[in-house]
């Protein structure tokens, strides 16, 4: 029993923490204030927010349990949404890295159509030339 005892103490320390960095506000506007069911009960020792009006109150409460878990979700929607703005933000990144590449590309592949043409006019020169040569040599071909 004394291990749960310090378990749970363990637990609303850092909660403790927590709720002095983010306040919960009753409808008033006010910060509502963290108490505990003291009647006998099935909820009692309970921790909940209520109005810090009471009693006279704008009709605020929530236990406490509840704002923690609507915290966890917030903080994981807040940790998605930086997760997601990082993806858009590497998204234009990549885009524009596409971009280059492709200007790159279309320049080589001019590069690569002058050089297929100045083969041709290489390749067609050097049999024009080997042509000369058997002319010149006499190996017309027609030698019988």
């Amino acid at each position: 029993m004394a291990t749960s005892h310090e378990s749970s103490g363990h637990s609303s320390r850092s909660r403790s923490r927590s709720d002095q960095q983010c306040q919960v506000m009753c409808y008033h506007g006010e910060i509502a204030p963290l108490r505990e069911v003291k009647y006998n009960g099935p909820t009692y020792g309970k921790k909940f927010y209520g109005c810090s009006y009471w009693p006279r109150t704008c009709g605020y409460f929530k236990w406490a349990d509840e704002v923690y878990k609507i915290r966890d979700l917030q903080m994981s929607l807040l940790e998605k949404d930086t997760e997601i703005a990082e993806l858009e933000m590497e998204k234009g990144f990549l885009e524009d890295k596409i971009k280059r590449l492709k200007e790159t590309k279309l320049k080589l592949d001019d590069v690569v159509e002058e050089l297929s043409i100045e083969n041709s006019e290489i390749r067609e020169g050097l049999y024009a030339a080997k042509a000369d040569k058997r002319l010149l040599l006499g190996y017309g071909g027609d030698e019988s």
